[in-house]
């Protein structure tokens, strides 16, 4: 830590010339993430006469990674979404030259006094879930509700055509179930070839997709307050159901289907996020995304095994991924797939 606190107040140096005698005190590993490393520290420094200090989050690329992501996507999400009122860090500097710190990485502020949930918990937010969630689903909406060209994320992403949204996530996750299954994953298989017979209905317009909006990505303080959105790293353009069904998948909510991350009532949710986004739900549309979160689970929870396993990456985080949602998914799977047989034979 000691040799990266150091590295870290050259390169804040060289960012802030402005700044005099740069120190960076109490650096520490944030663990839990897996797809990129977090430290958070304190920048101290002379300016103007004056002593300044500042809370920061340095969010450096892994080794390996469960997912391939990409931090300027991330970066330019938090810039974008900043001035709109959706609750996110303020996004400092972006790092590409790998001479400061072996790797790229990205700065931003700190959220001091607050914590994230832990996704495996059966009752993450305790007492504060009935104040968190109507906050949670109402700026998963707000997201939603955004025009990407306003907001400046228009150019610098994919522009799918709306009727061909799904067949880009679809098709990207099952490549990456291909490729670092270590086993014969014929449930996975058969939700694919369904989800292929049965495209569902286009968005109407393409919105900002966080990617990965679910317990554990958020910040909140002891009054139930949420004060920061995270993860950006998978955000993309897309159908905005897609972010509702990762959502409200049952493995957020220790497999409870009728309570989304363990927050609100099923219904209730969905009404919020239909208030805040002026969007109204496709049922065929929201039940199609609804397996393909599943499927994209598996998918990264696939790749977790396939790093753990190779000596990749050996954060416990990956071991639990790879063991305990695989298994949920492929149970909730097994039971929809199920479902759905039942039906058409009726």
């Amino acid at each position: 830590m000691e040799e990266i606190a150091e590295k870290f107040a050259a390169y804040l140096s060289h960012k802030m010339p402005q700044a005099s005698a740069m120190a960076v005190e109490g650096i520490s590993r944030i663990h839990g993430g897996a797809s990129r490393e977090t430290y958070r520290l304190t920048a101290r420094w002379q300016e103007g006469g004056k002593e300044v200090s500042r809370p920061l989050i340095l969010r450096r690329d892994p080794v390996a990674s469960l997912i391939e992501t990409e931090r300027d996507l991330e970066f330019n999400a938090y810039r974008a979404f900043h001035p709109t009122g959706v609750p996110v860090p303020e996004p400092l500097f972006l790092e590409t030259d790998e001479k400061w710190l072996e790797r790229s990485f990205f700065v931003m502020e700190q959220i001091e006094g607050c914590q994230a949930a832990s996704p495996f918990s059966p009752d993450p937010y305790g007492d504060l879930a009935p104040k968190i969630g109507p906050q949670f689903f109402t700026i998963l909406g707000k997201i939603a509700a955004q025009d990407p060209d306003a907001i400046g994320l228009g150019e610098s992403m994919e522009k799918p055509a709306p009727e061909e949204c799904w067949k880009r996530e679809l098709d990207y996750w099952e490549g990456e179930i291909d490729k670092d299954t270590l086993i014969a994953q014929p449930i996975a298989k058969g939700a694919i070839r369904w989800l292929r017979r049965n495209p569902p209905p286009p968005p109407k317009e393409l919105r900002v997709v966080h990617g990965d909006y679910r317990t554990g990505n958020f910040l909140f303080n002891d009054a139930g307050e949420i004060k920061s959105i995270l993860d950006w790293e998978m955000c993309h353009l897309g159908d905005p159901l897609e972010d509702l069904a990762w959502a409200c998948d049952p493995l957020w909510a220790f497999e409870n289907e009728e309570k989304p991350g363990g927050l609100l009532p099923r219904a209730e949710a969905l009404k919020l996020w239909e208030e805040a986004s002026g969007l109204t739900i496709d049922s065929k549309a929201f039940a199609w995304w609804e397996i393909f979160a599943m499927v994209k689970g598996l998918a990264i929870w696939i790749s977790a095994g396939k790093e753990y396993q190779a000596g990749n990456n050996t954060d416990p985080v990956m071991a639990l991924s790879s063991w305990y949602c695989t298994d949920v998914h492929n149970r909730l799977l097994s039971k929809r797939m199920q479902e759905i047989a039942e039906e058409d034979a009726a």
